[in-house]
């Protein structure tokens, strides 16, 4: 689509470019669609033969915008059919992904994820300036559909789905579809191909974000497999889909290419230079966007790593929830130790390989490890734990210990370099003090207590105000610090004054 007026008379509100990337707060919103709440909603295309659908007929099914309660949430299928002699079914989740951008060019109107996990809203100024009816939804996406790929699509056909009846049967099917798609790319390796593809489809919420999509690694919003990519970039080669030449391998264990590098510098202008592929343990891991349909975190505690979905409710193993886990992982950054991710991702072979695979996932929502069965290896199902097994950290350890996950040799490892920190602490010298002070007591300076910055310091009782006196040791793990000085200042709280 071309920037331009984005409106036209018989739609009561603006449509265009400058819209996409807006937010719909809760106390904004006439009505959310779909979402984590509501179980049913999809968004699916499908390739039709041209006497099977009836062009520009858009349908609603269930209760329409006017039917809705102020500030309720309801089911949502969206079913766009197409037909013309250039369609085919390697288009349809190309189509499919284009959803998000279009309504997302509707004033007033919020779209995130897709697949079946939509969620939409509208806003309460749009819906008083006429936006009340889906129909008008369905317009636009038939419009805009036909004008960015009019040299394929001659028919096109939206369904919208709102009555829970009807949505459940086409919502199990299209999840099928979904499988069957994702599926068709599993027997191939990263190595086989001769170039990956991006997607920038989401930079309108997260500008420093690209995701690349390999045969290994599909995105993170779990739509566009390498097959998808590469059918979209040549239908569309100006569009959001492009070609990654693969270029030199870096480091075929953290998964490093050069053009991986070059052309995500280029996409994000500058502001990401390097990417590791198949880790979460680097500070160079894939950046995410806020589409991703789960996030990984890492466990320190147990070095190890977690995953919740979008549909996990409650907190997770660390105490946080998935909002607040995506506001930590989302937005284009690289986050060491968080990453979004598709969970199509984990049945990969590249599946975090540079941090063990599975053998260093320990925890996991139910509802995913049973979707993921296949593709956990047997020996380990039993040893990863979910929800129903523990629900605080220290639990999870036990837990771990008692099931024999592998993950606890990294503890073993891991002790035995504290030990040995402590031994080398131990032996190591005081740094020497001016003349005259008593060894190892820091300096007070205009009332500050100055610290050197290397050797150990052994703190006088009550120096910092502790109230059990014996001695303070600040140890500082992996860091790289540069400084003149550290300056430690006790600072009293103010008496209150008395009340006259």
């Amino acid at each position: 689509m071309t920037e331009g007026k984005g409106m036209w008379e018989d739609i009561p509100v603006d449509v265009g470019l400058v819209y996409e990337g807006e937010r719909i707060r809760g106390k904004q919103m006439q009505v959310e669609l779909g979402g984590p709440k509501i179980t049913e909603k999809f968004e699916l295309v499908q390739a039709r033969e041209m006497s099977q659908i009836e062009d520009g007929k858009i349908t609603v099914v269930g209760p329409d915008l006017t039917d809705m309660e102020v500030g309720e949430k309801y089911p949502l299928g969206i079913l766009v059919e197409v037909a013309g002699k250039l369609v085919e079914r390697d288009l349809e989740a190309v189509l499919e992904r284009r959803i998000h951008e279009f309504i997302n060019f509707i004033e007033g109107m919020m779209h995130l994820n897709q697949r079946y996990d939509i969620w939409l809203r509208l806003s309460q100024a749009s819906y008083k300036k006429g936006f009340n009816t889906l129909k008008l939804m369905g317009t636009v996406l038939a419009r805009l559909y036909k004008t960015e790929f009019k040299s394929i699509i001659e028919k096109i056909q939206i369904t919208f789905y709102t009555d829970p009846a009807k949505i459940k049967p086409i919502y199990d099917d299209a999840k099928g579809i979904y499988e069957a798609r994702d599926a068709r790319a599993r027997g191939m390796k990263d190595e086989e191909v001769g170039e990956f593809y991006g997607c920038t489809l989401c930079q309108s919420f997260a500008p420093s974000h690209i995701c690349t999509v390999t045969p290994n690694r599909i995105s993170l919003c779990g739509a566009i497999n390498w097959f998808d990519a590469r059918a979209a970039a040549k239908v569309d080669p100006k569009g959001p889909n492009f070609v990654i030449e693969k270029g030199e391998l870096l480091d075929a264990v953290k998964g490093e290419y050069t053009g991986i590098n070059e052309v995500t510098k280029k996409k994000t202008l500058g502001e990401i230079d390097k990417v590791h592929m198949y880790t979460i343990l680097s500070p160079y891991n894939h950046t995410s966007c806020g589409c991703f349909e789960s996030i990984a975190f890492f466990i320190p505690e147990v070095q190890g790593i977690g995953i919740a979905d979008r549909n996990f409710k409650g907190n997770t193993v660390n105490g946080l929830p998935f909002s607040t886990l995506a506001n930590s992982t989302g937005g284009g950054k690289q986050v060491e130790g968080f990453i979004g991710m598709a969970i199509e991702y984990m049945r990969s072979p590249k599946f975090f390989q540079a941090d063990g695979g599975w053998e260093r996932i320990v925890w996991l929502p139910a509802a995913v490890k049973e979707n993921v069965k296949d593709a956990i290896p047997p020996e380990l199902y039993d040893k990863i734990a979910t929800e129903q097994d523990i629900q605080d950290l220290a639990e999870l350890k036990t837990f771990l210990k008692d099931k024999g996950h592998p993950v606890q040799k990294l503890w073993t490892e891991e002790e035995a370099e504290e030990e040995e920190e402590e031994e080398e602490e131990a032996a190591m010298p005081m740094m020497q003090m001016p003349a005259g002070m008593p060894f190892g007591a820091p300096q007070m300076v205009g009332g500050m207590i100055q610290l050197p910055m290397q050797g150990a310091v052994a703190f006088p009782a009550g120096a910092l105000g502790g109230a059990s006196g014996g001695k303070w040791k600040i140890i500082l793990k992996n860091a790289k610090i540069y400084a003149e000085e550290m300056i430690i200042k006790r600072v009293d709280e103010p008496k209150k004054k008395k009340k006259k």
